[in-house]
């Protein structure tokens, strides 16, 4: 898993309009030099929803290149050969998804969809900064490894750890 190169990551979701477009801007500030971020769905909404875009414009996020797409895109030719494969929703855990060119390492970092959060204006938002705050922790795990050291199999490992990592998993140690 050595590269010179940035390592590329495909974020995968339904409707490719919070969860993956959140984490698709996460790692490409936090990984920046080491990894290329993607997000995509496997039936995009087409757009991104409105509290997701107004969370990452808050938290200084370049917002100017994201759009819901197509998971198909990232299996057609030309398409950047993708080194890991996350999906952040159940539905798209459970859906076939193409065949992806270069064969990458995938694992299921399941939350809860903040577009279906009910009640207050500000409810709703909780939401959004809790599914962001939860991505950001499982991302900094990520972009941590060792994984120039790590063997496929223990990293493949470490990858599944990282979706059973809990958002309040550091107050259950302190």
């Amino acid at each position: 898993m050595q590269s010179p190169e940035p390592l590329n990551v495909l974020f995968l979701c339904t409707g490719n309009s919070a969860r993956s477009i959140m984490a698709e801007c996460i790692l490409n500030r936090l990984g920046r030099g080491k990894f290329n971020a993607y997000s995509a769905g496997s039936q995009p909404l087409g757009h991104i929803h409105p509290l997701a875009l107004n969370l990452l414009k808050k938290t200084n996020h370049d917002v100017s290149q994201l759009r819901s797409k197509p998971w198909d895109e990232f299996a057609a030719p030309g398409a950047p050969k993708l080194n890991f494969v996350f999906t952040v929703c159940d539905n798209a855990a459970q859906e076939t998804c193409p065949i992806w060119p270069g064969q990458p390492m995938s694992a299921h970092w399941g939350l809860p969809d903040p577009a279906k959060a009910i009640g207050t204006e500000a409810e709703q938002a909780f939401a959004f900064d809790d599914c962001f705050r939860m991505l950001t922790q499982r991302i900094s795990i990520f972009v941590n490894l060792p994984i120039a050291g790590l063997s496929r199999l223990s990293l493949q490992r470490h990858l599944d750890d990282i979706g059973r990592t809990r958002a309040d998993a550091s107050k259950e140690s302190a």
